[in-house]
């Protein structure tokens, strides 16, 4: 996310009409309920920590594959967004290794890329991926996304 999205979504959350641009009224989480955010930028994590956290989820980060797959083995979260271009191991090749591992299989993850072009869409459904989400994204995109892969 660039500093344009980032400033565009500070820019809404002070609107004064934002409240009641809301249609839909948000799932309250249960109690635990928990969302792993892969991403190697600390922005994109710090503001996806920041809407989920006001909204009642537990959040975990990682700023890798490799660290996501051994966060989402370990603690088991209910969702995972996925970012695709990370150095290492890249956002296809954990949700490949997530979709393969018995202990992990069964966890919804979101790849979530600033590339909008459809061979990445394609490449999602083929890895197994829940759902695909463009950045920049606004909130409201975020929490529908999420309601639909987990609840």
């Amino acid at each position: 996310m660039g500093f344009s999205g980032i400033y565009q979504f500070f820019q809404r959350r002070r609107s004064p009409v934002a409240k009641d641009r809301r249609v839909n009224r948000r799932v309250i989480p249960s109690e635990g309920t928990t969302v792993l955010i892969v991403d190697d930028s600390k922005t994109v994590r710090r503001v996806m920590r920041g809407m989920l956290q006001q909204s009642g989820y537990r959040t975990l980060e990682a700023e890798d594959g490799a660290q996501g797959i051994e966060l989402a083995r370990n603690h088991k979260p209910n969702l995972i967004f996925m970012d695709v271009m990370m150095p290492g191991m890249d956002g296809f090749q954990a949700t490949r290794k997530l979709q393969t591992n018995v202990d992990t299989q069964d966890i919804p993850v979101i790849i979530i890329s600033g590339n909008r072009q459809a061979t990445v869409q394609t490449w999602v459904q083929k890895i197994g991926a829940k759902d695909f989400m463009a950045k920049p994204f606004e909130r409201g995109e975020l929490f529908q996304r999420l309601e639909s892969a987990i609840y």
